[in-house]
């Protein structure tokens, strides 16, 4: 049942994996890390601590803040691939050189979903890593406190009138005077992910709170058709550039606002995506490809499809909507096809790459659909991309010293760089393509390490399936977040009943609780309906029947009290 293709491409590796396995994966897998570590070593021996590797002159260069950041964002990939040895070494070399107490002006969004994201998903995997834990982790933790300090010095950037943030600061100054206040839309909504993770880690809800005002201050600019432009003033809510679309610059506000929704259980996250996605269908769909248009009249301005858009069709898998994923990654995978790779821009009508946007710089977007999508369908057209991307990459990018950005596709040339995200996700999610039974698949079985208790006295489920990506490919565990605002609010629960009862009772107190422990009269039932001004006290996260943490846990879902 194999395609000729699949066969010509390694017969050997074929060969030896059927025999010795039965399966294909375990063979693609080794190659995928052997991928992994030519490039990694590559950084380590030639460009640590800048951050990232030049692959074409083997050495370094400060990208995006000068703090190691390749080695921040393939942390968690170490682990991923099972190398538990090499994560303990690097999260303690990480603590003990990366500073961000430095005059360093540093993109916000960048900042928050390599480095915040990167450290806050180790931080999570550091007890599958063997690591020596505090007491109460994930509640505490030496990589918690490095990525809370990380996003605190995010947070001047967020002080705006209308709770927007400016699109860069200075890590020890702030925000400068002159910083335009003109940024992307994704620079706006890409934050709920990260920044809810550290309020319900570490109990301080600023995080979180900053997060949400951004995005319902976002929600308000939307177009009488409902759809957002690419770049917006942040001081005066005027939109800068109105094209309207699913790619660069606008791509990961949606994909937030579904994983939010998921990861936080949040309907009001969710209806935003919705309508969203009813405007896009409605004004940008066009035989499955996503055009640009014009966001208030719906008219086509940018007939191409960008890179960046391939992420996509696993986006609305995770919804459950699968045709129309299914129909779109065709598309988007014969572009693969016709050039061994994504170029930056495709001119749909032209059928052929845009002037100056031929790049490709190692892109992970289409690999994440395709591993979503054969979970979702277990297809094996997915994993004959996989197979393509592997191919790809190792005979066009790879150098002596890692594996370099594309210039151009259409003759090869190379550029002098790796980007970080070719670690942190381009590698990871080709790996997790071709491992079905990965613990962040949820696979695995008891005993077997596919889940590990945590929390105050154990009493917290974590790892045991439904981890959510960050769009940096950093994995999240929804468990975790649930853990310990479950417990803060036991603490908050314990500290109120001990308040109470070290008040004195007065003899107003005892008419007053003798009212209101008192019955309604004989044949009215009680009142279910709030009193004016009164608000209704959500239900506390847990199963129906115990609390959440009582090990409960089903592939990372959580239910109200009411379900």
């Amino acid at each position: 049942g194999l395609s000729p293709a699949l066969i010509r491409s390694d017969p050997v590796c074929v060969l030896v994996c059927l025999r010795v396995k039965g399966e294909l994966s375990p063979c693609f897998r080794q190659r995928i890390k052997s991928m992994f570590y030519h490039a990694y070593n590559s950084y380590l021996d030639n460009a640590f601590p800048y951050d990232e590797l030049r692959p074409l002159t083997c050495d370094g260069q400060d990208t995006w803040g000068s703090f190691s950041l390749t080695l921040i964002d393939a942390l968690d990939t170490l682990m991923v691939l099972g190398n538990q040895t090499e994560f303990q070494r690097v999260a303690s070399l990480l603590q003990d050189t990366v500073d961000f107490d430095i005059d360093v002006n540093a993109s916000v969004f960048e900042t928050n979903i390599r480095v915040v994201g990167g450290l806050l998903s180790a931080h999570l995997l550091a007890g599958r890593a063997g690591m020596e834990l505090e007491p109460g982790w994930p509640c505490s933790g030496p990589l918690l406190r490095m990525a809370e300090d990380a996003a605190r010095k995010l947070l001047p950037a967020f002080q705006t009138p209308t709770g927007m943030p400016y699109g860069t600061v200075n890590l020890l100054r702030g925000v400068s005077p002159t910083e335009t206040p003109v940024t992307c839309t994704a620079g706006v909504g890409t934050f709920i992910l990260e920044f809810a993770t550290l309020s319900r880690l570490t109990g301080d809800a600023m995080f979180e709170n900053v997060a949400r005002r951004a995005l319902r201050a976002l929600w308000k600019t939307r177009s009488d058709i409902g759809l957002v432009g690419n770049h917006i003033d942040i001081v005066s809510k005027k939109w800068v550039a109105q094209d309207a679309g699913i790619g660069a610059g606008v791509d990961s506000y949606f994909e937030y606002l579904v994983k939010g929704a998921i990861m936080l259980q949040d309907e009001e996250l969710l209806n935003m995506f919705l309508e969203y996605d009813r405007a896009i269908q409605n004004y940008t769909r066009f035989d499955d490809w996503y055009l640009w248009v014009q966001m208030h009249k719906g008219t086509v301005s940018m007939p191409v499809f960008q890179s960046l858009e391939a992420f996509w069709p696993g986006l609305q898998s995770l919804l459950g909507n699968l045709d129309g994923a299914v129909r779109t990654f065709q598309n988007y995978y014969s572009v693969w096809r016709q050039f061994g790779g994504l170029p930056e821009f495709y001119s749909i009508p032209q059928g052929y790459t845009v002037d100056k946007r031929e790049g490709y710089p190692l892109r992970p977007e289409l690999i994440e659909s395709a591993m979503y999508l054969f979970r979702a369908t277990g297809d094996h057209t997915y994993l004959q991309l996989g197979l393509d991307a592997l191919e790809s990459i190792e005979k066009i990018a790879k150098t002596p010293c890692g594996y370099a950005s594309v210039k151009d596709l259409r003759d090869h040339q190379l550029d002098n760089r790796m980007e970080s995200f070719f670690l942190a996700e381009t590698v990871k999610y080709l790996y997790l393509l071709f491992d079905p039974t990965h613990f962040l698949h949820g696979g695995g079985t008891e005993g077997d390490g596919f889940w590990e208790a945590g929390g105050e006295g154990g009493q917290c489920v974590l790892g045991a399936g439904g981890f959510i990506f960050n769009t940096e490919a950093h994995p999240l565990d929804p468990a975790a977040l649930y853990c310990c605002s479950r417990h803060a609010q036991d603490q908050q629960d314990l500290h109120d009943i001990l308040l109470s009862l070290s008040q004195p009772v007065g003899k107003e107190d005892r008419q007053s609780e003798s009212k209101e422990t008192e019955g309604p009269p004989p044949g009215q039932s009680e009142s279910i309906a709030l009193k004016p001004g009164e608000k209704k006290t959500p239900p506390l996260l847990s199963c129906p029947v115990q609390p959440f943490t009582a090990r409960f846990s089903i592939l990372g879902q959580v239910f109200s009290d009411n379900t």
